[in-house]
């Protein structure tokens, strides 16, 4: 699967519009410039009438030696312009222009022309106006106030580097403001979303992976309004890591400049985060929790980073043909465990968000933040902790074979592999499976096809549930395996762990499903 394909539809964002969709009858939508140029303001995309174009000279037409015989039309889709200006001289806009194999990336570019006939200006001004309105419909924030974090140890240690070529280039084009710090030690993203200044800014952008996000969200739980922190703060990773799972749900891409374009274009919606209790400890996860076979293939796969994603694969695949048990006793508050159950609340939820997303809704049920300081703190635990008793309602079942203990909160784990197909950033619920670990090595072979095609849930060997809180104990020595949360590793002790509803904030291309589209799955 292309990380950069990840959309609900067919079209691609920086595709040229039909030149039908002109809407010529509107004279408000039409600039005249200089060079007898026009700009026009179509249903989906500025079209530009320039027959300077014609004989532009481009590095692709042997170096730029020969004029280019192309089409004196060119449209750039509003989702990829950045900011447009004029200044009583000249309409300058900015944007970002496809590059690389399959349109993986993409680099800022600007036009400009003069106008010099002076009973244009005010109709100028205006339609440039009316331009960023339809780059920044009413639910995308201009300008964003953005706090940048840069792991530069994350990854293959490039973070740094692809922030400054690939990424602040972008944002710097959209205006945005930008305060950037690197993270020198593990933990440090707590230390700085803890003290955060929440009326400074919109967004906390980590150009990581996935652990950064992990630690911002734990930051802004610690601060001294946690809750109205989590509300106010968006969370947005920009992808420079080894695991960029946060980034492949949210914006459909692991490409950094792609991701920093919906940075700027992206809108706010409400995120479930899972509350984990573990010894005497309380801190939250946003992505996923593992015991087993997928731990083992992240955790146990660190020697590996030069394989990318793929190392992930590599490990899930070895463990899988391996037979590899970690017995456990699992306790449960099942909120359903029929899987067309399931399926058929994930699609009518789905798209109601798709259709108001579409007519530009705002995928937030609460617009304002909170203000009250009564609601400022974070909510009990329902559940208590790992250490108290088993709350009524729990089932628990042991289990001598367990192979695989996979929870998820978003659907893509990695590139190619979206485990939880039926997952929604605030449903309400924690996607949970398990699966045996001594089943057939053709069977573990074939799950792992079906994973990559999002049919796991198919496996009649797999049970996938929607749960409201869990806990679990391996059954085998604490040497003996490995626990990740968030893709970060956790002492191999008994957790629980329980669902808190729209508790933090994220920025996604989507708003309240993510980029996998599960309702096309039987």
């Amino acid at each position: 699967m292309d990380n950069n394909n990840l959309e609900h539809h067919n079209s691609n964002p920086f595709e040229d519009s039909a030149a039908s969709d002109l809407p010529v009858s509107d004279s408000t939508a039409v600039l005249t410039v200089d060079r007898n140029a026009t700009l026009t303001l179509g249903t989906d995309a500025l079209i530009l009438l320039d027959e300077g174009l014609r004989h532009k000279r481009t590095a692709s037409n042997f170096g730029g030696l020969l004029p280019q015989l192309a089409k004196t039309t060119r449209a750039i889709p509003f989702h990829n312009i950045l900011w447009a200006a004029f200044d009583d001289v000249e309409v300058a806009i900015n944007y970002t222009k496809p590059t690389g194999r399959k349109a993986g990336s993409c680099r800022v570019e600007q036009i400009s022309y003069a106008v010099t006939d002076k009973s244009l200006h005010n109709h100028a001004k205006r339609w440039v106006e009316q331009l960023l309105n339809r780059a920044y419909p009413s639910n995308v924030m201009r300008k964003k106030r953005i706090k940048v974090l840069i792991n530069p140890f994350g990854g293959q240690g490039q973070a740094q580097k692809l922030w400054t070529t690939q990424v602040e280039p972008v944002l710097v084009a959209a205006n945005c403001q930008i305060d950037v710090e690197q993270t020198t030690y593990r933990g440090h993203a707590i230390e700085i979303a803890k003290n955060l200044d929440i009326e400074a800014y919109d967004v906390v952008a980590c150009a990581s992976g996935d652990g950064l996000p992990h630690e911002v969200f734990n930051g802004l739980a610690k601060h001294p309004s946690p809750r109205l922190a989590l509300r106010k703060i968006a969370v947005f990773q920009i992808p420079c890591g080894s695991g960029n799972a946060m980034s492949l749900n949210t914006t459909g891409t692991a490409s950094p400049s792609l991701a920093a374009l919906e940075l700027v274009k992206a809108i706010r919606a409400p995120l479930d985060l899972m509350a984990i209790s573990q010894g005497s400890e309380v801190f939250y996860s946003f992505l996923s929790q593992a015991v087993g076979i997928v731990a083992e293939s992240d955790l146990g796969t660190e020697t590996l980073r030069w394989m990318g994603s793929f190392r992930f694969t590599w490990g899930f695949l070895v463990r899988l043909v391996g037979k590899t048990i970690y017995p456990a006793e699992v306790s449960m508050l099942v909120d359903t465990k029929d899987k067309n159950e399931i399926r058929n609340a994930y699609r009518a939820t789905a798209e109601k968000i798709e259709a108001d997303r579409l007519r530009n809704v705002l995928s937030e049920s609460r617009a304002e933040v909170l203000s009250d300081q009564e609601d400022a703190q974070l909510p009990p635990l329902k559940y208590g902790t790992v250490n108290d008793d088993l709350p009524a309602g729990f089932s628990t079942e042991d289990m001598p074979n367990l192979g695989n203990f996979y929870v998820g909160n978003m659907c893509l784990m990695s590139a190619d592999l979206p485990f939880f197909s039926t997952s929604l950033p605030s449903d309400g619920r924690m996607d949970l499976l398990t699966i045996a670990g001594d089943i057939p090595s053709i069977t573990a072979l074939r799950m792992l096809t079906s994973v990559e095609e999002g049919t796991l849930i198919n496996h009649p060997e797999v049970a996938y549930q929607k749960v409201l809180a869990y806990r679990i104990k391996p059954r085998v020595a604490p040497t003996a395996g490995l626990i990740s949360i968030d893709g970060e590793s956790v002492p191999f002790e008994p957790f629980q762990a329980e669902i808190v509803p729209q508790l933090g904030t994220i920025l996604s291309k989507y708003g309240g499903y993510y980029g996998f589209d599960g309702r096309k799955l039987k």
